[in-house]
């Protein structure tokens, strides 16, 4: 794969996961639900993280391990909001 259409879908990546952070932070906004609040912050943190993937890795490298931890975080609070969610009930 060429390294600008690389650098394309990274930042389709990119552009996504902040798009979706803004739906949830609007959606956090009318309700207060931290649900909406930890799939935002989860959202952000992926971005974050495929923006780094972006810049420091290249075509013919792997992306280093220690970018792999905010992906991890991420997933984790995606859990955390949906066992939070289902424990208030």
């Amino acid at each position: 794969m060429s390294d600008s259409l690389r650098l394309i879908l990274f930042g389709g990546l990119i552009a996504s996961c902040f798009f979706a952070s803004v739906f949830f932070f609007r959606f956090w906004s009318r309700t207060r639900d931290r649900f909406h609040l930890f799939f935002a912050s989860a959202m952000i943190l992926l971005g974050v993280n495929w923006g780094a993937v972006a810049a420091t890795t290249t075509a013919d490298s792997e992306p280093h391990s220690e970018l792999y931890l905010a992906r991890l975080l991420a997933f984790v609070l995606i859990l955390v909001a949906i066992v939070d969610r289902n424990r208030r009930k």
